[in-house]
């Protein structure tokens, strides 16, 4: 190229509009506004919950291992906001407990979540700011670390099996972090993850709706609750959601419209939204009992439709009952149970729900503590199933069209690979935790024939 040709070519260059980037328009200055109060919410929530919760059952979870695991491959946006947002977690200046966590998301701007021993963390709405008090030393955390032998470790089965490959990526990029089997009520198979032990808690996420099946079964058998009455939605008589009933909200099937899909309840979970604001006012667009839609929004209103036997029956005393000591239930800032999702569990816990389900609400102990038939119930396709590789009954998912899998399989699934699958023609009970990545999936189908061929051997 000649001097002559580079300097038209120059000249041309210089002449060509350079293409505009538009500016941000104003909903999407305030959705960006919102994504990172929603992304600070997200990670007060999950440090308070992962290391107060540990520290109730007597074991410890660093801020970084927190960070390593439930705080990363999340979802998008707030993945890429989340790692950058400054915390702090304040402790008793008497006992060392963990008392809040803030995420600071923007000038003068915090995100709180709030700790109490019986109820674990709650996450309080955009705004929220704690009183000034004064500064003083935080004590070190004394973590009595209990030497008491978990009573399933005494009660093992005689054939053993080894879960080994659920660590491996045999069924997938998912990141396990426990596998707990049982057989025949006793003990058959266990391994942890680096950093999780047998009383670290993780979040349920949605196995929690199975949970809240087995609350509204233990209502029913008190005399409390009938599945078959109202849920109580609605103003009044003459509003046509007051004839949705417990058994279509457990089932998917209200038939309510909702903004979002599935579990994406997110100003609920992270903003700060309350049970009762979230869960009440959408509409009827179908026929409750002809459409299945799988929503947050409908186990909580089978939920809340059982809110009058909490105040005597809480959540807690149902897992202590169960031996389930490890387990926490999370409300909202306003003290409502957020039982679609958050639960705080062991997989040991979970592994004595799923055995309880398969012993049809009868405790080792031989006291009942569900109806006779609730694991029938739970188990009976009733109406409209989703399109899916699984079917769904109440509050229970359906492994009944999996190659391999005994038909009356029953589970509880959670988001990031949250797992109990119960089935009941074996005697098997196997649970397996993750932090999956999004993107990426636990094959549980596949693990469980794996299981089942084990224990056959």
């Amino acid at each position: 190229m000649n001097i002559a040709t580079l300097s038209l070519a120059t000249l041309l260059a210089a002449q060509t509009p350079t293409p505009s980037v538009s500016p941000p328009t104003e909903q999407e200055q305030l959705q960006a506004q919102y994504d990172r109060a929603l992304a600070a919410g997200y990670k007060a929530l999950f440090l308070c919950s992962a290391i107060a919760n540990a520290e109730r059952n007597g074991t410890i979870r660093t801020p970084e291992s927190v960070l390593q695991w439930e705080l990363s491959g999340i979802q998008a946006p707030l993945d890429e906001i989340v790692s950058e947002l400054p915390y702090s977690i304040e402790r008793s200046a008497t006992s060392g407990a963990v008392e809040s966590v803030s995420v600071v998301y923007g000038e003068s701007a915090a995100r709180i979540a709030l700790h109490t021993p019986e109820r674990g963390c709650a996450i309080q709405p955009i705004g929220f700011s704690l009183p000034e008090k004064r500064e003083a030393p935080t004590p070190p955390v004394d973590i009595t670390f209990s030497r008491e032998v978990d009573p399933m470790m005494l009660n093992l089965a005689d054939k053993r099996v080894d879960v080994g490959a659920a660590f491996t990526g045999k069924y997938g990029e998912g990141r396990t972090t426990v596998v707990t089997v049982l057989y025949k009520g006793k003990h058959a198979g266990e391994q942890f993850g680096d950093g999780f032990f047998a009383k670290t808690p993780q979040r349920t996420w949605s196995v929690a709706k199975s949970i809240a099946a087995v609350l509204v079964g233990a209502a029913v058998y008190r005399g409390e609750a009938d599945v078959n009455a109202s849920a109580g939605l609605g103003a009044d008589e003459s509003d046509p959601r007051r004839a949705i009933t417990i058994d279509q909200a457990l089932r998917m099937a209200s038939g309510r419209y909702s903004a979002t899909r599935g579990n994406r309840t997110d100003a609920l979970y992270f903003g700060g939204a309350t049970v009762a604001e979230s869960m009440t006012h959408w509409p009827l667009i179908q026929t409750p009992g002809t459409v299945y839609r799988y929503a947050n929004y409908d186990t909580l209103a089978a939920t809340q439709a059982i809110k009058h036997t909490f105040a005597e029956h809480p959540p807690a005393e149902f897992f202590a009952k169960v031996g389930m000591h490890n387990t926490v239930a999370e409300t909202d800032w306003q003290g409502d149970y957020i039982l679609s999702s958050q639960v705080w569990s062991t997989s040991r816990d979970l592994a004595r729900l799923g055995q309880l389900m398969l012993d049809d609400g009868v405790l080792p102990s031989g006291e009942r503590v569900l109806p006779e038939g609730w694991l029938e119930y739970v188990s009976t396709p009733s109406g409209p199933q989703p399109d899916s590789p699984f079917g769904y009954g109440a509050g229970w998912w359906l492994m009944n069209k999996s190659d391999g899998v005994p038909p009356d399989t029953i589970a509880a699934f959670g988001n990031r690979g949250q797992y109990i699958v119960v089935v009941p023609s074996r005697e098997v009970v196997i649970v397996r935790r993750g932090e999956n990545k999004v993107g990426t999936r636990f094959d549980i189908a596949a693990f469980t024939r794996d299981v089942l061929a084990a224990l056959e051997e």
